[in-house]
């Protein structure tokens, strides 16, 4: 049987606030990818969402699910202002292990810390790592009864911010060993979870609350305050200084544009509010931003467009993307990292929609939704 020590670790306890039956409103807030998303409503956040509103009956628990299918934690920091802390969130559970998985470590290093940072730096929220699941993480390490390297890089991080996890996709894995659950009944696929493995999945973040539960109930842990000034020093010293935490966006109304483009509400996708669109061949833009890195969201999908850019009057690049069979036709909210190495400063980027070609591209429209500029 798994130690239990590494599926939950416990390290800052949540505050009483948080588990306080008499608290009048708790607003829950989830990130991740669609092991996490709400729409299936049969995820993970379910059961988890149903367990505290039996548990605080006295207290009005709001959800704020702003977890996306095929999505990692560089967007969910440049999101993260808008949809987790404007909302009010009290805690946060993260969820991009997965989708983090093919990342270099480099990067997600920066964009997960960089997303920590904004969700802890106003100390008006907790934050509870969660590690789901999939099979390169089994055959990497898991069937030798070791730690992925994404799983120790991102425990890493929590630990030196204090904040709990909870590695859930082992808490399945332990269950499939000891024969408590089929592999097909969690895993189908080999990454998203039925109904009862994402029972699996909530049940694990369950055992989790119901510990920092009890530990408030019975005292007030002693290692608290050092904790405290851990998480304290730690927001004052970053593991990596280039961290996203200071990803910030950039009005779409900022940008200049030549052809037929149009600045419209977007309708059709809940975390775009609105778009600058066209489907004409040979539409340019350009803005000026100032930062190291600069990244692109889309509305993407088999019709979009593709498009090259340029900064600072340099060399054009082509961009092309991948259009896998499961893609759609648009509907994807895809981020592109066009650029992460400048000189600190002033700069410009063009760009021009062009027609991809290329497997399953069928069309030409350019949805853009989301600049973000990166520290």
């Amino acid at each position: 049987m798994t130690s239990p020590d590494l599926i939950w670790k416990h390290r800052k306890p949540l505050s009483r606030l948080l588990m306080d039956k008499a608290a009048d409103l708790l607003t829950v807030g989830f990130i991740g990818g669609s092991i996490t998303d709400g729409r299936p409503r049969h995820n993970w956040p379910e059961p988890v969402t149903a367990w505290l509103v039996e548990q605080l009956p006295n207290t009005r628990i709001a959800v704020e699910n702003a977890a996306i299918g095929a999505t990692g934690s560089d967007l969910a920091a440049l999101r993260a202002d808008r949809d987790l802390i404007a909302k009010g969130c009290d805690l946060v559970f993260v969820e991009f292990a997965v989708n983090d998985y093919g990342e270099p470590a480099e990067k997600r290093g920066r964009t997960l810390e960089g997303l920590v940072r904004k969700l802890l730096a106003d100390g008006k929220r907790e934050v509870v790592l969660v590690y789901t699941f999939n099979q390169d993480m089994y055959e990497e390490a898991m069937k030798a009864g070791e730690v992925p390297a994404i799983i120790r890089q991102y425990d890493d991080i929590a630990d030196y911010y204090g904040i709990g996890s909870v590695w859930m996709g082992l808490n399945a894995l332990d269950e499939v060993r000891r024969g408590h659950l089929r592999w097909e009944e969690w895993l189908p696929d080999g990454l998203h979870p039925t109904s009862r493995g994402s029972l699996s999945y909530g049940q694990s973040v369950i055992r989790f609350l119901e510990q920092e539960r009890q530990r408030a109930d019975e005292r007030e842990a002693p290692d608290a305050v050092d904790w405290q000034q851990r998480r304290e020093r730690a927001l004052e010293h970053p593991l990596n200084p280039r961290n996203w935490q200071n990803a910030r966006l950039l009005g779409l109304n900022e940008v200049q544009t030549e052809g037929p483009w149009t600045l419209r509400r977007w309708l059709y996708y809940p975390w775009l509010d609105q778009v600058l669109e066209t489907a004409a061949v040979g539409a340019k833009l350009s803005f000026a931003f100032e930062g190291r890195g600069l990244a692109l969201g889309f509305d993407f999908g088999k019709t979009s467009a593709e498009f090259n850019y340029r900064i600072d009057g340099g060399e054009w690049t082509a961009v092309t993307r991948t259009r896998e069979d499961w893609v759609g036709p648009d509907g994807w909210f895809r981020l592109s990292v066009l650029a992460e190495e400048l000189e600190s400063g002033s700069h410009v980027c063009e760009l021009e929609v062009v027609h991809g070609g290329g497997p399953n591209c069928a069309g030409t429209n350019f949805r853009l939704g989301l600049i973000g500029l990166l520290p």
